[in-house]
């Protein structure tokens, strides 16, 4: 009997747990996603869409996307996966996708997304800002291109999406019928992530994060990342920059981390983080695993293996004025004070 109360008193925690993170995460979503939609409404009652799209059009051609589909990465980009999930919905029904097509932008949003926070994230652990902003955008592009290319020239994934939900078209809308659309995306982006974190829970619960972790090790050595910053990429790859990134600005600022080390972790999880919760999130867009999951796992440990070997061999002054930089801090009441700010900032 106590054992049953024991076991109805967590189920009820998990529950409460479950539901807070819920309205946690959707809480910060909508603060992120309504203002770019009404930015996007903006735009397009002034007639600006049309010409946005046409400058992002070369870099769409490159990887066989229309369009329109530059400014879901744009809004991607600025925002989060979430932001540029919501425009998707909007456009994507007027431009009939394939299946390959949808696999290549999800695969540019996995690897280029939230970059105003993320690289934020990766400069305070020591990484150069324009490097962790090249190495994203122009990633994206090249795993998409490649994507693009194999896709077509095989003949793969060349069927219509089907989409797991749209907005009703319905020509010309009036502003409180667009509200009603918008709202109803809201909605749907609620029930993705309750879904999402629930399935997650479930992951944690059988133990399937273990079992990444440990087929991630030997990949992890061979891309020249060190035991000290081993667990660290594993918790980014699985939980997302926001978590390894938060731990590795703390190991680097306390020196228990070398800036090399830490600059080879932070490229791999600028390249592939959170491969559970974002891949599942594109997936609900009509993305195929191939691509959003293996091509970019295989891209990210040729592209970090190859260019670590690289750029360590360059001079230390090459490294110190392009790469990294030594954060840590020498005393212990600055390293005490630094590290406690940069938890309150997390």
């Amino acid at each position: 009997m106590n054992n049953f109360r024991i076991t109805q008193a967590s189920f009820q925690q998990t529950l409460k747990d479950l539901g807070k993170e819920i309205y946690d995460v959707c809480l910060l979503l909508f603060k992120l996603t309504i203002p770019v939609v009404i930015a996007v409404k903006i735009l397009e009652e002034l007639g600006t869409i049309p010409y946005i799209s046409a400058a992002l059009s070369p870099l769409m051609q490159l990887v066989g996307l229309p369009e329109s589909m530059g400014l879901v990465w744009t809004t991607t980009l600025l925002t989060n996966i979430y932001g540029g999930m919501l425009i998707f919905f909007q456009l994507a029904p007027a431009e009939n996708l394939t299946v390959a097509q949808v696999t290549v932008l999800s695969s540019m949003l996995l690897m280029a997304h939230s970059l105003p926070l993320e690289l934020r994230i990766t400069q305070q652990a020591g990484m150069r800002l324009i490097f962790a902003l090249l190495l994203r955008v122009i990633s994206a592009l090249v795993l998409g291109a490649l994507l693009y290319h194999v896709y077509r020239l095989g003949g793969w994934l060349q069927e219509p999406v089907v989409l797991a939900w749209q907005p009703e078209q319905s020509g010309p809308q009036t502003l409180d019928v667009w509200a009603v659309t918008q709202l109803k995306g809201l909605a749907m982006i609620v029930v993705i992530v309750t879904a999402l974190l629930s399935l997650l829970r479930l992951l944690r619960w059988l133990h399937i994060e273990r079992l990444m972790i440990w087929l991630l090790q030997p990949l992890l050595k061979l891309m020249g990342i060190s035991r000290q910053a081993t667990s660290l990429a594993i918790v980014g790859v699985t939980l997302g920059l926001s978590f390894g990134g938060g731990l590795l600005i703390k190991e680097a600022k306390s020196g228990s981390v070398s800036p090399k080390d830490c600059f080879a972790a932070l490229c791999l999880l600028s390249l592939c983080h959170s491969i559970i919760e974002d891949t599942l999130l594109v997936l609900t867009m009509g993305a195929d695993l191939s691509g959003v999951l293996w091509a970019r796992l295989l891209f990210s440990v040729i592209v970090i293996s190859l260019m670590t070997r690289v750029l360590f061999r360059t001079s230390d002054q090459f490294q110190q004025r392009f790469l990294f930089r030594d954060v840590s801090v020498t005393t212990p009441h600055s390293t005490m004070t630094r590290t406690t700010m940069n938890e309150k900032s997390e």
